[in-house]
């Protein structure tokens, strides 16, 4: 069950301001911006006013006086004006999309790092799909909330500025045209709700689409293998048809609020222009002054529509806002605990001591009361049936997961002392799965290490048998080497796993199955590599082929997560039954067994 905080969805009338005023507080860096921007709007407004103010003195001073002296003064005047609100128009708009631009990139920053530095249990709670989604499409609705709050701010002003040009030119029926002004506020609000709504779970859609192609996209070799293509297909077009029919509704309220203000703009002008034609024929009022009236009031009704609209904006930030605050603002998911004393070499000793951890949800503990020691030097090698705790058991080391009792020790610390960082950097793992990113074979085997000379690049690859086939690439170590890995065999794929855990030097080395999934050649390359790579470090080596760890200083047998036995080869194949039964499955085709069972790990681990 997912960790991330709900917001209450039946108090948004309640939640809507804090979490605007959450929204804004990102663009309080760029405030120097925003007050030039807010100046620029009040340009606009002052103009808006003017446009309308200045049809009067155009029909009365000039075409009707035919005063050309007057008309050109007028004209240059017009131009004047609306030069002013193009120009202010310009800066604002300008400004408003920078700092909004900033702000996402803020945002997706913050988004980022607060998920990077998640314990891994978040990662197997929550889909990867429906986290890019909230760090790509969720902050881009953000982005346009102050310039929509601006937006509205500026059409607030420009309301004022033509209401009081209109009760300035006649009070009289500036008190008719503003009558349906209050009615217009309704739609405004039951749009906004509506679209806030349909915004959350268009949101949800999205990421919904987006888990689905990752997961797909991550699966097409299981795909095509079962040739489900088609139904793949089906199941895409019924996820993309629910997404647009959340769309339709979007469509559906967004632009009937169009038409609805269109209509009380409508009564509004209608009422208006009955009574100034009725002062016009009983000459109370000149036809300049009313096609004055009447421009300001045309005016009027349009920041009225903008102040919807940008309220349809702001409704759909807050929804985005929503899905990305409940990341940022979990009090259950947080960041995982760092030390701080930092660790410095040489590695003396690893030990268990009473060591015990359960995967949440499953009520078979993965480790159990396990005590055990690892000195400085040594070789030690785990087997065991699967779901025997193995993996469980290194993946504790470097803190991947916390155990619920007991201490882990390097050189007689608990491991939650140290720093995460410098524990980490002293650790190499090799693991059965060969994860590469899609960069250059130098940049994938210097991975993590800064200021690494190509010569010491070059010396990890052929310590790890990777350095000829390197060379074969088209592009040699600057070849780059796909997705995951996926231009390279996976015998290729881990040996420059192994030449990366050779460079980073490590003195403990944790091998978690990495020949398993390998055919005997590769295998035998990788071996010697793997050899390599364990000379002079101590080593914990995960084994599913016994004849990988028959040298080994100790090993250990584990079944449904304790050691239930240690020694060495010899020693083991007549004192543990449990051994002897996995020696003989492997090296005696007539023997047969069920291997016992427990829960398995989440991922795949155990």
């Amino acid at each position: 069950m997912s960790d991330l905080v709900k917001y209450d969805r039946k108090s948004d009338h309640i939640k809507s301001i804090p979490l605007l005023k959450r929204c804004l507080s990102y663009f309080k860096p760029y405030k120097g911006k925003i007050a030039i921007a807010v100046a620029a709007m009040l340009v606009v407004a002052a103009a808006e006013g003017g446009t309308a103010y200045i049809v009067q003195p155009a029909f009365d001073d000039g075409l009707n006086a035919k005063d050309m002296q007057a008309m050109m003064l007028i004209v240059l005047a017009m131009v004047g004006i609306f030069t002013a609100k193009a120009v202010g128009r310009y800066v604002q708009n300008f400004l408003m999309r920078y700092c909004a631009l900033k702000v996402l990139e803020q945002l997706r920053n913050e988004m980022y790092d607060k998920m990077i530095f998640l314990p891994m249990k978040f990662f197997e709670r929550e889909k990867v799909g429906d986290l890019m989604s909230r760090i790509i499409q969720d902050v881009v609705l953000i982005r346009s909330s102050l310039p929509a709050v601006v937006m509205m701010i500026r059409e607030g002003f420009t309301m004022a500025a033509l209401i009081g040009v209109v009760f300035y030119q006649d009070w009289y029926l500036a008190i008719w045209a503003v009558l349906v002004l209050p009615i217009a506020g309704f739609p405004i609000i039951f749009f906004g709700k509506k679209l806030r709504k349909l915004g959350r779970k268009n949101q949800v859609k999205l990421a919904d689409i987006s888990i689905f192609l990752q997961e797909v996209f991550s699966g097409i070799r299981v795909v095509k293998a079962f040739h489900t293509e088609k139904r793949e297909g089906e199941n895409f077009r019924r996820e993309n048809g629910r997404l647009v029919k959340i769309a339709v509704k979007e469509v559906i309220y967004s632009e009937l609020s169009s038409p609805v203000m269109d209509i009380v703009g409508a009564i509004g002008a209608g009422m208006v222009l009955l009574a100034g034609g009725m002062r016009v024929a009983e000459g109370a009022m000149t036809v300049g002054e009313l096609l004055s009236f009447l421009t300001a009031l045309g005016l009027l009704y349009a920041p009225v529509k903008k102040l919807n609209s940008a309220n349809l904006d702001v409704q759909r930030a807050l929804a985005g806002a929503e899905r990305v605050f409940e990341i940022l603002d979990s009090q259950k998911i947080v960041v995982e605990k760092d030390g701080t004393i930092p660790f410095t070499p040489p590695f003396n000793q690893l030990e268990f001591r009473d060591v015990t951890f359960a995967y949440e949800g499953c009520p078979t503990p993965a480790l159990n009361n396990v005590n055990f020691t690892v000195r400085a030097g040594e070789r030690v090698a785990i087997v065991g049936p699967s779901g025997a705790g193995k993996s469980t058991f290194v993946n504790l080391i470097p803190r991947f997961y916390e155990q619920q009792q007991g201490q882990i020790l390097v050189n007689g610390r608990d491991i939650r002392e140290y720093t995460l960082a410098t524990l980490r950097r002293n650790i190499a793992m090799v693991s059965q799965d060969a994860f590469l990113f899609n960069l250059s074979v130098r940049d994938n085997i210097a991975y993590g290490q800064t200021d690494v000379q190509d010569d010491a690049v070059h010396a990890a690859a052929r310590a790890a048998f990777a350095h000829d086939f390197i060379l074969s690439l088209p592009e040699g170590y600057e070849s780059v080497v796909g997705e995951r890995g996926t231009k390279l065999s996976g015998g290729q794929k881990q040996r420059l796993t192994i030449a990366r855990a050779i460079l980073k030097n490590a003195p403990l080395l944790i091998l978690d199955e990495a020949t398993s999934a390998l055919d005997s050649e590769s295998e035998r390359i990788v071996q010697q590599a793997l050899e390599n790579l364990m000379q002079q470090r101590t080593s914990i080596v995960i084994a599913h082929r016994l004849s990988t760890v028959l040298s080994a200083d100790r090993i250990l047998v584990m079944d449904g997560g304790s050691i239930v036995s240690q020694g060495r080869h010899e020693q083991l194949l007549g004192t543990c039954p449990l051994y002897s039964k996995l020696y003989d499955m492997q090296f005696n085709t007539d023997s047969k067994g069920d291997e016992p069972k427990t829960c398995p790990a989440p991922g795949g681990m155990v």
